[in-house]
């Protein structure tokens, strides 16, 4: 049943790349087989409920500018906003959404009246779900909105705060499980310090630690099958958060013995405020064997924050996904978007639009890595660089068979003198470009 808010709009579908319909697809042909497989199946997208729905339109210097009529603190409005959500999600095609617990139901005046009202809303979102075909990709705790959080939820100095959090992912756990949920994520948003004039870092990481380890092992409790994710973000909203980018959240998984039961959520605006590229965060990740899922957006080039906006560049995704392919691509994971609109575009089409451009550059950037990956053109060149280390002695260098006295007397013995070789950077990159 539509809400109205959309105005009745017909559901998006592909048109090719000669259309000029706003509202269709030109790239992403969900039943397109890529690689052996439907297209919709390699990149699982899915649409996340708070900036869509939940964000006015607000930045540090300007109030609300979108008008939503299910903007407001009841259960009839969140009703109204699950009707408005899934109605988008219809129209748009997507197989996934994702969600906090803040964004479906408003705060109670308790703990206990906060869950009931999740469960409340879990219920509703059972019936959407079974009558749309829409699953969810992951569902998570806002353990950062409130003002309880403003030292952080686990990495709090008051251990109360740590129960109310540790409380609150418990009962997201639950509903995202009882939903069939493919994933539970974990946003550090306020773990980290402002100063460390007030700040023990060693027991906050301990907590941190600690607090991980309950939800894994809540996970295997209630039997969870689904993967628990890990999102790195290095800053905004505290100076510094301890789970940096993906090497520094490796490491912390790794000292509290959790690197074989969780993996990161990789977001392409995180990355670039860590210094990285989305690519670099996503191969190291899939090096450290923690590849889980993204969140395709990005920040403005000139801006030094995080500005959440949809892909549009369609090289920068191509490499993505690339990089994605090499991973074994998406098992649990999928492709979020973690975008939001600008606060000028206003009118509720533009909610379909941002989402249709998007899912269109990400198609054809997908595409573009299939076929970079089918032919081997990356690969292959790169297996050739590294070839001399398939040489027994080459082999026998990392194995431990050589101490540096014994590598002295290799390198005398054989009269090795390595001269420099070509690492082809601008043919590479032209490489890549014949096929965006």
């Amino acid at each position: 049943m539509s809400t109205g808010f959309f105005k009745d709009i017909e559901p998006v579908r592909y048109e090719g790349p000669d259309s000029t319909n706003p509202l269709s697809y030109r790239h992403y042909n969900p039943d397109e087989e890529v690689m052996g497989k439907r297209m919709e199946d390699h990149l699982r997208f899915a649409v996340c409920y708070w900036h869509n729905f939940v964000w006015p339109g607000t930045d540090p210097f300007g109030g609300q500018t979108f008008d939503r009529p299910w903007f407001g603190d009841t259960m009839d409005l969140a009703r109204l906003k699950a009707d408005t959500a899934f109605e988008m999600f219809r129209i748009l095609g997507v197989p996934y959404f994702c969600f906090h617990d803040l964004d479906i139901r408003p705060e109670g005046d308790t703990f206990a009246e906060s869950a009931k009202r999740l469960n409340e809303i879990a219920d509703y979102f059972s019936d959407k779900m079974e009558e749309t075909g829409v699953k969810l990709l992951w569902g998570t705790a806002n353990l950062f909105s409130h003002s309880r959080y403003m030292s952080g939820a686990a990495t709090n100095p008051d251990p109360d705060v740590f129960a109310y959090a540790a409380a609150t992912v418990k009962t997201c756990m639950d509903v995202t499980h009882r939903l069939n949920g493919e994933n539970y994520v974990l946003w550090g948003g306020r773990e980290g310090y402002e100063t460390l004039l007030n700040t023990d870092m060693s027991r906050e990481l301990k907590q941190l630690g600690r607090f991980l380890n309950l939800v894994v092992e809540y996970k295997h409790k209630i039997g969870f099958e689904g993967t628990i994710l890990i999102e790195p973000k290095p800053q905004e909203p505290t100076k510094h958060q301890y789970d940096y980018d993906v090497a520094t959240v490796y490491g912390f998984l790794r000292r509290y013995g959790l690197e074989n039961e969780v993996k990161v959520n990789i977001e392409t605006g995180h990355a670039v405020l860590a210094g990285h590229s989305f690519e670099h965060e996503l191969a190291t990740a899939a090096a450290l064997g923690i590849f889980g899922s993204i969140d395709m957006n990005r920040n403005d080039y000139q801006s030094g924050w995080d500005t959440d906006q949809f892909p549009n560049n369609v090289p920068e995704v191509a490499l993505a996904y690339y990089h994605v392919l090499k991973a074994g691509g998406f098992t649990t994971g999928g492709t979020n978007f973690d975008a939001k609109l600008r606060r000028q575009s206003i009118e509720p089409d533009d909610l379909l639009m941002s989402h249709v451009g998007a899912m269109d550059v990400c198609a054809r950037g997908f595409k573009a890595a299939a076929a970079m990956t089918d032919d081997r053109v990356l690969s292959g060149l790169i297996e050739d660089r590294y070839s001399g280390w398939q040489r027994p002695d080459a082999r026998k260098l990392l194995a431990g068979g050589y101490g540096l006295e014994a590598i002295v007397d290799y390198v005398n013995h054989n009269k090795i003198d390595p001269k420099p070789k070509s690492g082809r950077q601008e043919y590479l990159e032209n490489l890549v470009n014949r096929y965006v």
